[in-house]
């Protein structure tokens, strides 16, 4: 399991990257899908969400600053989180919006809806 954080305690990397970190990327997911921005912009912004994560643990629990590892765990986990706080909000937005057209299958998905 100390391949997903690096700190002598597992409350650190869940408190900080999946809480916090998580909750952050969550509601910017959720922000890009109301303001009906594509994707790719949602990775970028967790890409310097990460970076910023990343520093967290250096200030807060004397972690490692520059490491891609970490990186890369803790953007993983940003960009997850993001991806279902965007698709969550654009299946809402579709099915609401667009209600004649599409019917909800799922949380995360949508289908056209017979005539």
């Amino acid at each position: 399991m100390s391949i997903l954080y690096e700190e002598q305690s597992v409350f650190v990397f869940l408190i900080l990257t999946v809480t916090i970190g998580g909750g952050a990327a969550w509601l910017t997911g959720r922000a890009m899908a109301i303001g009906w921005r594509p994707v790719s912009r949602l990775v970028f912004f967790m890409m310097v969400l990460g970076a910023v994560l990343r520093f967290f643990h250096f200030a807060l629990f004397d972690g490692t600053l520059l490491s891609l590892h970490y990186y890369l765990v803790d953007t993983s986990v940003l960009m997850i989180m993001a991806g279902l706080g965007f698709r969550v909000t654009r299946t809402n937005q579709m099915v609401s919006k667009y209600s004649w057209l599409y019917e909800r299958t799922g949380p995360f998905t949508w289908k056209e809806r017979k005539a």
